[in-house]
Parts: C-alpha cells; structure tokens; sequence
C-alpha cells in the first residue's frame, strides 16, 4: 500500500515538475501531495477524502497533512490542472498505442435516486434542473445526474472526455470532446452518435473516420461485413465504462455540484494512472 503511495506521488511530482508548474512558496503541503490524496481517495476509498488524509496521516508518509476543509479547497483550486493533466496523459497514450484505433460512448451518473429529486441540494442554484433529467436506453430507465462522454484506446485506457448535463445527447457530448487524433484514426461509436455532416468533417479535415453503427432506417446503409467490424470494435468499450464504474461508491458524496463533477473527473484520472502508468 505505500509503495503505491509512494510510486503515484512521484509519478505525480515528476509530471507537474516536467510541465514547469509553480506554487506558492508558502505552501506547506505541494500540489503534488493534493492530488496523491485524492487520487489514494477515488482508488482505494470510494472517493472518501477524510479517510484518505486519516491514512496518509497515520501512514507517516508525508511530514504534514491538511484539515478536511483545507483540503477541499486546494483541491477544488486545481480543478483546471486535473482536466489538463488528464488530457496531456491521455494524448501520450494515444501516441504509445500500437492502433489508432478508439471506441467512443457515454454512461451516465446519478446525483440521487428518482424519488429525491426534489430533495436534491446539488442543484439548488441552478437554473433549470430539468437539463439533469436524462434517458440511459441502455439501462431503460430515467436518471437524474450527469452524463459522461468516454473516448478509450483498444487497450482500454481512457483518453478523453466530457461531462455534460443528463439531458444532453450523445451528439452534444461529442461536440464538447476535443477528439484530439492521429490522422487515420478510427473511432467507433453506437447509434446515437448517427450525423452525417459531422463523419464527413472529420474525415475530410482530420482524416479521422467516425465509425458509427448504422439503424435500420439510415440513409446511409454498411455492408454486413463494416457492420460486424463496427461491432467488434465499439462493443469492448463497455468493459472499460464498467471498469470505471466499479470505482464509483453506491452514491458519490459531495456538497456542491461542481465538487461533484470535479470527483468524477477525479475517478476517470484515477482509473487512467493506475490502468497505464503504475
């Protein structure tokens, strides 16, 4: 467990180091010891922040911790850095991967059950909390939370995503993904990612083919063979969103709705480091 501990840190050190970041020099605790408490967090506490400053600090690993309070802020003060440093690994991935091959879907997350919706303090500043309330065909139900756009490589490491609202479509997810790749890359996706102009754009400025399965009433009608091989590829993606979701604890805690996305980016970070770099 320190070993662990001790190889995420350095791993975390050396990156923010290689990026040239600068801190305060009146910090205490670095930047780098933040983030190894939350990301000790999402692995091994279900996101639970308080005992993963009661381990580190019992653990002797590290000369000073931070009160509960503190922490959250710091934390909530490198939300930016935590998007960055996800995407920065996540392209080097993509240049370690032997294919440039990628599978695309979304999964959503509850903020609560149905029932306590109007209960929900998450919410309570925003405007409108119907754009919360989405449809996960694949579970058949409705849901109130946020929906996650995840880009993986064939090897099952995340490289990018977006978390947008529930009632988003899967189409306005992908319009929020920076889709950062190689040209002749491949991109398999389900049938809610259908849209013609989008395909063509992409493969006539980027070269990269959005490989999308096509419905029964599709202008655009594949050969039983790219129908197979749409499958094969986009199919394993849902191993890595339920890799992913294992993480998750039964409800994710958090008091405001931008710490609760900013957990969830912090479980996809977890995932990425721990599946490709230690």
């Amino acid at each position: 467990m320190c070993q662990s501990t001790i190889a995420l840190y350095c791993f975390l050190d050396d990156l923010l180091k290689a990026r040239g970041h600068r801190e305060d020099c009146r910090q205490k605790v670095s930047d780098a010891q933040v983030l190894t408490t939350a990301l000790i967090a999402m692995l091994d506490y279900g996101g639970n922040y308080q005992k993963a400053l009661r381990r580190l600090d019992q653990s002797g690993l590290f000369s000073q911790t931070l009160s509960r309070s503190r922490f959250s802020r710091r934390l909530t003060r490198l939300t930016d850095l935590v998007y960055l440093l996800f995407h920065q690994l996540g392209h080097v991935l993509k240049d370690l991967s032997p294919e440039s091959r990628y599978r695309l879907d979304s999964f959503p997350v509850k903020m609560c059950e149905n029932i306590r919706i109007k209960r929900n303090r998450l919410t309570r500043k925003t405007y409108d909390k119907e754009e919360y309330r989405g449809y996960s065909s694949s579970k058949r139900e409705y849901f109130f939370g946020v929906r996650v756009q995840l880009a993986a490589t064939v090897e099952h490491f995340p490289v990018e995503f977006a978390i947008l609202p529930g009632s988003c479509s899967d189409l306005q997810g992908l319009a929020e993904l920076p889709l950062d790749f190689a040209e002749g890359s491949e991109i398999a996706a389900d049938a809610a990612y259908i849209e013609y102009n989008w395909e063509d754009h992409l493969l006539e400025t980027e070269g990269v083919k959005l490989l999308v399965a096509r419905k029964k009433n599709s202008k655009r009608v594949d050969l039983p063979a790219m129908k197979d091989y749409k499958f094969y590829l986009r199919h394993p993606i849902e191993t890595t969103i339920g890799e992913v979701e294992k993480m998750f604890p039964k409800r994710i805690h958090a008091t405001t709705l931008s710490g609760f996305i900013l957990k969830i980016a912090l479980f996809l970070w977890a995932f990425q480091i721990d599946k490709a770099f230690i």
